[in-house]
């Protein structure tokens, strides 16, 4: 069991819930996570050369909170860093490891565009938080 850090502590005692907030839980409750990973595994790099990947769980949730808030790459790393909401959805902890760089979420685009993986996963069911242009 994972201890949670003070700010995660503070963050969980407030009392209104963000409209991110509620988007984030319900997109949580309602994403087809299995599917919508097999999609995607058997394209992402397995880290047998060079340095190892962020995980795919966690560039895919980025992917989509970054499609859904409209942000660019840098913008999506400075969210996650900011803010809290977005650190849970996307699972990293800064206290243990840093948030996906720009680079890395550029990179992470380009092979799901490679591969037309946006389209698989947008069209084959109403995924919340895919780009409009996919369908």
């Amino acid at each position: 069991m994972k201890q949670i850090t003070f700010s995660r502590a503070e963050f969980q005692r407030k009392k209104r819930w963000t409209r991110r907030e509620v988007f984030l839980e319900e997109m949580e409750r309602v994403m087809p996570w299995v599917e919508v990973f097999a999609v995607v595994e058997s394209h992402y790099p397995k880290g047998k050369r060079g340095r190892p990947p962020v995980g795919l769980e966690r560039m895919l949730r980025g992917y989509f909170a970054q499609q859904r808030n409209g942000l660019s790459d840098e913008g999506v790393e400075d969210a996650i860093i900011d803010h809290q909401a977005l650190r849970a959805f996307v699972g990293v902890d800064l206290s243990r490891e840093a948030a996906p760089d720009a680079t890395t979420v550029l990179q992470f685009r380009r092979l799901l565009e490679q591969h037309d993986l946006t389209k698989k996963l947008c069209s084959e069911r109403s995924t919340p938080g895919c780009p409009q242009r996919a369908s």
